[in-house]
């Protein structure tokens, strides 16, 4: 079985070990929690009918100690200083890491040094770390890239993801400042409580690096969106005339022009204005592509799938910090995760090789 740890037990961890119980091939052998759960049984933390077996701990290294995961699987932050100890702390015990942390997904351009850190680390320790999610990682990136597979030059690139922020949690509102007054949020843009979206300055770095494309800068803007109706989740209550969501954009400039334009408005109940969310690419070249997917990719779905089915891959991949540029084309996986293992490369020696040999 590939044993895997789920660390972070908020909305997208539990999330994701939902998935991973389901699954076939894969066997949870642990759960870390920091307040959120910590004592339960994950059974119940998850809403099963009965118990599992395994109790959420908040001593992360007594359950990768007890535990020996092949895989695990951080949902604790958005940041790469975020992670890195934990990731570490991983690397030590011989496991393998996908972070659904924002920044990780490319995270060479605003985190050299560490990021440097991280792939000596993971070779050093001969496991592999990956960042991915559904954006970045999926759509505003590394789908772009592979449907340039098919053209023959690539002369400029406009993306925009309309999406619902309502499947996601307390820190992914705060990010985007749901709730607040126009004032208010116009303030936590300046003094940089207010991020909105986490993963420009990674996507576009991803998408240039892949295909060569250079610019000069990425200029980024963040603009509140406004609601006219009460929007209500089980996590906020939106009146008339508070933000629901955060308009934000980034486009990356070459001599002036716009090489790659990225927008990204995430709101909270959309339909509710009539709004309708979806991902439309733009890929203007040899020839000219035009996607849409309608709705969008649904987020919190989204990360928890990008998360889980890319597991086989990460453990066929050879030591360091990878992206998801890195990896065979991805897809979901409805048979038992074993059998993919090695599809697409060669699987490493040591003990990933050996689980896979013992299937």
């Amino acid at each position: 079985m590939i044993k895997v740890v789920g660390w972070g037990v908020g909305k997208m961890g539990r999330g994701i070990l939902d998935m991973l119980m389901k699954k076939q091939g894969i066997e949870v052998v642990g759960a870390i929690g920091r307040t959120t759960g910590v004592g339960k049984d994950l059974g119940e933390l998850l809403g099963f009918d009965s118990p599992v077996g395994i109790k959420v701990d908040n001593d992360a290294e007594k359950v990768l100690s007890s535990a020996r995961p092949d895989v695990v699987i951080l949902s604790i932050s958005s940041y790469v200083r975020g992670v890195a100890d934990e990731i570490e702390l991983c690397a030590r015990y011989g496991a393998d890491v996908i972070t659904i942390a924002e920044e990780m997904a490319y995270p060479f351009r605003t985190e050299p040094e560490l990021s440097k850190k991280i792939d000596s680390m993971a070779k050093d320790h001969g496991i592999t770390v990956l960042g991915t999610g559904v954006n970045p990682g999926f759509v505003l990136d590394s789908l772009i890239a592979a449907l340039t597979y098919g053209t023959r030059s690539v002369r400029q690139i406009k993306a925009r993801r309309v999406n619902d922020l309502s499947p996601y949690g307390k820190t992914v509102m705060e990010e985007q400042g749901v709730g607040l007054s126009m004032e208010a949020f116009i303030e936590g843009v300046k003094d940089g409580q207010i991020h909105g979206h986490i993963g420009f300055l990674q996507s576009i770095p991803m998408i240039a690096d892949a295909l060569g494309l250079e610019y000069d800068e990425i200029v980024e803007t963040r603009e509140p969106i406004m609601s006219t109706v009460e929007r209500k989740t089980d996590l906020v209550d939106i009146k008339p005339g508070m933000t629901a969501g955060c308009s934000h954009s980034a486009v990356a400039y070459r001599n002036g022009v716009p090489v790659i334009t990225l927008e990204h408005p995430q709101q909270v109940r959309p339909e509710l204005e009539g709004i309708e969310t979806g991902d439309f690419i733009d890929i203007y070249g040899d020839p000219d592509l035009h996607v849409v997917i309608r709705p969008e990719t649904p987020g919190g779905i989204g990360t928890i799938a990008s998360a889980v089915n890319i597991i086989p891959q990460v453990l066929s991949s050879p030591p360091g910090l990878l992206t998801m540029m890195d990896m065979t084309i991805p897809h979901c996986i409805m048979d038992d995760f074993r059998n993919h293992i090695g599809k697409g490369g060669n699987i490493r020696e040591g003990s990933k090789g050996d689980m896979g040999q013992d299937t």
